[in-house]
């Protein structure tokens, strides 16, 4: 009810956004930010919300440390209203496993979900894996009749997910997925690799460094390919 109540306090501002909410144990940040590159180059001019920083919009002055991964729920409807007042079109938003359990989002309209992967943390909180997991989602059960899960599916908490849901989007690179990764290049200076989409081949480059970081990008691809924004822009 808190969180209802602070959705209706703040003019339910998600309905005026295109939020995405990115789930897992490992790559949220990354991929926010990402993410919001990737949105704002579509011409969505993206907020952030997550582990190190909120931006709630263009300025300088929009963007200050954060003090959780996803805030209490007054304040997440807060800031999504201070997106909206911004100018914002989108939110990319970290969604931690505390703030499904504990329902910081509950009343957030979500336009797509992310799911990064599942390895174990938090149990001090969560008792189990198999509690850990259900949390985490919560998320995609949260998302209205249409809006595409985007999930990994060479985790294989991601690969139980994405068969049950209605829309999905897969990426991997070990299992045949909508978004894959091939002829992957990995050095210190960065990352290269060609993303197999259903809308093509799009050639990938990158200073990230490391397998984990090709998931991460991989996963905003896909996002974006499931969002139907524009070749360039991803």
């Amino acid at each position: 009810a808190h969180a209802e109540l602070s959705g209706i306090f703040f003019g339910q501002p998600s309905q005026s956004l295109s939020v995405i909410g990115v789930t897992g144990t490992n790559g949220k940040t990354t991929s926010t930010y990402l993410l919001a590159a990737i949105l704002d180059a579509a011409g969505l001019p993206c907020g952030r919300m997550g582990t190190v920083t909120v931006r709630t919009g263009p300025g300088p002055a929009d963007e200050r440390d954060a003090s959780h991964t996803t805030p209490e729920a007054p304040e997440v409807q807060r800031l999504l209203r201070e997106m909206v007042d911004r100018g914002c079109k989108s939110c990319a938003m970290e969604v931690s496993s505390h703030a499904l359990v504990l329902q910081r989002v509950a009343g957030v309209r979500f336009a797509a979900a992310v799911f990064t992967n599942l390895t174990r943390d938090h149990l001090d909180f969560h008792g189990d894996m198999t509690q850990y997991f259900a949390a985490r989602r919560r998320l995609f059960e949260m998302l209205p009749a249409g809006a595409p899960a985007v999930v990994n599916i060479d985790d294989p908490r991601g690969l139980e997910l994405a068969g049950a849901l209605p829309r999905v989007v897969t990426f991997g690179i070990d299992r045949p997925a909508n978004v894959r990764a091939t002829a992957i290049q990995s050095s210190l200076e960065g990352l290269a690799f060609t993303a197999e989409t259903p809308r093509g081949a799009i050639g990938m480059r990158s200073p990230l460094v490391g397998r984990p970081n090709v998931y991460n990008i991989l996963g905003v691809v896909a996002t974006g390919i499931a969002l139907d924004l524009p070749i360039a822009a991803i």
